[in-house]
């Protein structure tokens, strides 16, 4: 893979320089920046420890497990996002033929979804590249979750597991987003995989890393309906089986709130990257 700051290229390969992905961590620590102080990492570590699998099942087929993605699995996912995101197929800003902007960055592993047409493609439209396939521990970790809430769902939830246990699910797609301060994502359905697929309840899964947002979720489209929680650094949600078709979406993200220790290790841009896996 060329380096996307790389200014001695030929003109093929600028070219391909127009298509290369938006960078979500910055190039290089600003000389001032100083490590955090070590009682507030010691408190990010005990924060983390106390959290441990917290896990709640939201409503039948929804779960919610805070602070499950360990804070080194966070640092590993941010830097192979990094990785992926700067070459080609990498992150871009999506938009509409109208010309309105989505006030994010995308990037697809897998398979493409372009927001515009709702569809699923095998290139990316505007520059015909072949999106990546998702990486083995990525894979693993999606898995594990979902095997993880359903112990706890047999476990923990009383009377029959009938509509509560999620279906399981091997990903094949995997959609990134990188949220500035100002991101936003309306309340929509995720209901643009196959027929077979949104028929078995098969579960979206997603992981969230570095600034908190703020999570709506509802029967309708209607947000002053909607109910609200806080995905922090680290969190899981899961919603399949009855809750597949559930409209969701991000009202704000909340600034200054990401791992001072996540920030450190991976000079992260302010914001929140989410990584959300289906199967199509």
């Amino acid at each position: 893979m060329k380096n996307f700051w790389d200014k001695s290229q030929n003109d093929d390969d600028n070219e391909r320089l127009n298509h290369s992905g938006f960078d979500i961590c910055q190039k290089d620590s600003p000389p001032f920046k100083l490590k955090p102080p070590l009682h507030v990492t010691n408190r990010e570590r005990r924060k983390q420890s106390m959290k441990g699998q917290s896990i709640t099942v939201l409503r039948p087929g929804m779960v919610l497990m805070k602070g499950y993605i360990s804070s080194a699995d966070q640092v590993s996912i941010v830097k192979t996002c990094r990785e992926l995101g700067i070459g080609d197929g990498g992150f871009y800003q999506p938009g509409y033929s109208c010309g309105r902007k989505l006030q994010l960055k995308m990037m697809c592993l897998g398979k493409n979804w372009d927001p515009e047409s709702r569809m699923y493609t095998e290139l990316r439209p505007f520059d015909n590249s072949k999106p990546l396939g998702i990486p083995e521990k990525l894979h693993d970790m999606v898995e594990k979750a979902i095997q993880d809430s359903n112990e706890f769902i047999r476990e923990n939830v009383g009377g029959s597991n009938e509509g509560k246990v999620i279906p399981n699910m091997s990903p094949d797609i995997c959609i990134a987003k990188f949220y500035t301060k100002s991101g936003t994502l309306g309340l929509h359905q995720d209901k643009d995989e196959s027929e077979k697929s949104i028929k078995k309840g098969l579960p979206v899964v997603s992981f969230s890393i570095g600034e908190y947002a703020e999570f709506i979720y509802g029967e309708t489209r209607a947000a002053n309906e909607a109910e609200k929680v806080i995905l922090e650094s680290g969190d899981v949600l899961i919603f399949g089986g009855k809750s597949r078709l559930i409209y969701h979406g991000v009202t704000c993200i909340l600034p200054d709130t990401a791992p001072a220790s996540l920030i450190e290790a991976t000079n992260l841009l302010p914001g929140r990257l989410n990584l959300t896996f289906k199967m199509f």
